[in-house]
Parts: C-alpha cells; sequence; structure tokens
C-alpha cells in the first residue's frame, strides 16, 4: 500500500511525540481532532458528549503512545481507544438514564417521532441502528476507512465488518422506505 506525505508525516510526529516532543503530539492533536469530533459525535449524537469522549481520547492516547509499536498505526490506535470511549460514556449514560427512570425508550421514541424524525430521517434512523452496525457505517462512509483498517480497529474478522456493513445498509434502507 502507497502512503502518502500526510500519513508519512504522522509516522514522523508519532515517533517524535513518543520520544517526548510536546509540539509534534499538539500537531498530531491538531491533524487527528476534527475527524475524531466528528466520529465521536456519530457515535453519540451530543456535541458536548462527543467534545468529553474526545478529551478523554487524547489523554488515553498520551497515555498508551509508548506502546504503540507501528506509527502508521497511529489513526487506527485513536479511534479505537475513542471507539472504546464512546462505549463507556454510552454505557454510563444508559446506566443514569436507567437509575432515574427518565427515559422508556418506546414511551420517548413515540412521543418525539415528528418534526426532529421528519426533518432528520437519515439520523433518526442512524440512531436506531445498533451501536455496533452504526459504529462501521460511520467509520467507513463519514471517516473514508477501509474496510481491512476497520477490522483491525475493533479487533474482528473482515468478513464480520463486511457483513455488519451490508446489514447496516439493508437496515437503514428498509427503514428510510417505510418514511
Amino acid at each position: 500500500m502507497k502512503r502518502t506525505q500526510a500519513q508519512i508525516y504522522d509516522e514522523l510526529l508519532v515517533l517524535q511525540a513518543q520520544g517526548g516532543d510536546e509540539s509534534a503530539f499538539a500537531q498530531l492533536v491538531s491533524r487527528h481532532q476534527r475527524r475524531l469530533l466528528g466520529h465521536a459525535y456519530q457515535l453519540t449524537g451530543r456535541d458536548e458528549a462527543a467534545k468529553d469522549v474526545v478529551q478523554d481520547t487524547w489523554l488515553a492516547v498520551i497515555r498508551g503512545l509508548s506502546r504503540l509499536d507501528d506509527p502508521a498505526r497511529f489513526a487506527a490506535f485513536a479511534h479505537r481507544i475513542l471507539v472504546r470511549r464512546c462505549a463507556d460514556w454510552t454505557r454510563r449514560t444508559q446506566r443514569q438514564r436507567n437509575l432515574t427512570g427518565a427515559l422508556e425508550r418506546e414511551g420517548t421514541a413515540s412521543a418525539t417521532t415528528g418534526s426532529d424524525d421528519l426533518a432528520f430521517p437519515l439520523r433518526a434512523q442512524l440512531d436506531r441502528l445498533p451501536s455496533d452496525r452504526r459504529t462501521i457505517l460511520a467509520l467507513h462512509y463519514l471517516q473514508d476507512i477501509p474496510l481491512s483498517d476497520i477490522a483491525e480497529l475493533l479487533r474482528i474478522p473482515l468478513g464480520t465488518v463486511k457483513s455488519r456493513l451490508h446489514h447496516a445498509r439493508q437496515q437503514l434502507k428498509r427503514a428510510l422506505e417505510k418514511e
């Protein structure tokens, strides 16, 4: 696989950051912040949550950067951490909702059906997809990450990624056709 200049530059920055160069790490943050923030928003659906998750992700990247053996895998490394942090956020949020009893999925879904769903039918249907399928759709179509990298990022076989992507597209298509 041919590497781009941007990928080679990222590798250099990773090596420098692993050596303790704070400005190199700051450049990595600058270069990857927007993509991570976009991906976090796709997974959480909330601006503030996405910002918090990305901040937690960068802290984890700082702690784990020395263990990254292949600088070319930095983007996958950061995205893998982000996916885990989003899953943690989702679990915490769900736990809080369950404890307060404020959210009953079916009651809320039927009460909120209306202007939001009509204005944003695609986003509404994406939110209804299982998180594993939504994650793969977001990584592949919104973050332009190749399927092989998604497989490595999520630590699942490539065939599973392809299958989940296919099923997610089919489920999304059926749901949008119903609307």
